[in-house]
């Protein structure tokens, strides 16, 4: 697999795209990456910390003009477990808060491999409880809830769906998972591929290992990995993209199938030429394409 199998504007910017080479050694350097968005003036930024052991912080992004009890969307940030924050959510609800009518709730869960599974899932869910719990405070329709990740985000999405069903507490509108990350087996062909850009093979064993700790090779739950789950009847419906150069992207296909034939509605995009973290590449055709799909697709779970 080589930048010639890449969409022609995306390999034009994949070399600026900072995730590759993930390992022990580079992971300090590659947390401080992601610099702060331009924020917009037309949204307000809350911070809330939602109490237990430990305090998780989560942040609620709402359009100054918006009024009434709106749709939430709660976002799970990417970074292969290990990176990442929830800064990196900012530009999507700028965007989304005034254009979607919606709440943007994302969420400060904690890294990998400080602190394995379940930690994370563990935070992602509170901070979900917490916004059912308090959605009038925060100006959210408890009915309207829907959950989104990309790449580590995505499977964490993937995941809290699952046990957001299996505990009962919390009905969920949708789930978007954007490229996720859903299966530390990696035995697809995909998985398996050489020389991909921006998260290769290598790179995931390394998300996997920090993510699990001593599950790793091992009896991993599919609240861990969501691909392991055999019944995946019962959730919301899903939106899942990934592009054709990604590692995920046998175990992304599978899993859209897989909640299809469980009666769950799934709409799956492939995006041709794309690898791992394409969206990052925002002026590309691809990247603008995949964005629009996305929205226009939230917007008809959120509205209808």
């Amino acid at each position: 697999m080589t930048l010639q199998d890449l969409h022609s504007d995306v390999a034009a910017a994949v070399g600026a795209l900072p995730l590759t080479g993930l390992n022990a050694e580079r992971l300090a350097e590659l947390r401080g990456v992601f610099a702060p968005a331009e924020l917009s003036d037309a949204v307000t930024r809350t911070e809330y910390k939602v109490a237990g052991d430990p305090v998780v912080p989560v942040r609620v992004h709402r359009a100054k003009e918006a009024t009434g009890l709106l749709p939430c969307v709660y976002s799970i940030h990417g970074g292969g477990y290990v990176i990442g924050t929830y800064d990196m959510d900012d530009a999507r609800f700028d965007a989304w808060c005034p254009t979607l009518g919606i709440v943007g709730v994302s969420v400060e869960y904690r890294l990998a491999p400080e602190t394995p599974y379940p930690g994370p899932i563990e935070d992602c869910y509170a901070g979900l409880k917490w916004v059912y719990d308090h959605a009038d405070e925060i100006g959210v329709d408890r009915e309207r809830i829907g959950i989104a990740g990309v790449s580590a985000g995505g499977g964490l999405a993937a995941a809290l769906a699952l046990l957001a069903r299996d505990r009962g507490e919390v009905p969920l509108r949708f789930q978007l998972l954007d490229c996720p990350m859903l299966d530390d087996r990696q035995q697809t062909p995909s998985a398996n591929l050489d020389g991909l850009a921006v998260w290769s093979r290598e790179s995931n064993t390394f998300g996997w290992k920090s993510y699990l700790g001593d599950l790793y090779g091992g009896d991993v739950p599919y609240t861990a990995a969501p691909a392991r789950c055999r019944d995946l009847a019962g959730l919301p419906p899903a939106f899942v993209s990934v592009g054709t150069v990604d590692g995920f992207r046998d175990e992304d296909v599978d899993y859209a199938t897989r909640l299809n034939q469980a009666g769950v509605p799934c709409e799956l995009h492939v995006y041709p030429g794309a690898c791992h973290g394409y969206q990052m590449a925002v002026d590309s055709k691809v990247a603008r394409q995949s964005a629009r799909d996305v929205a226009d697709w939230v917007a008809r779970q959120i509205h209808a």
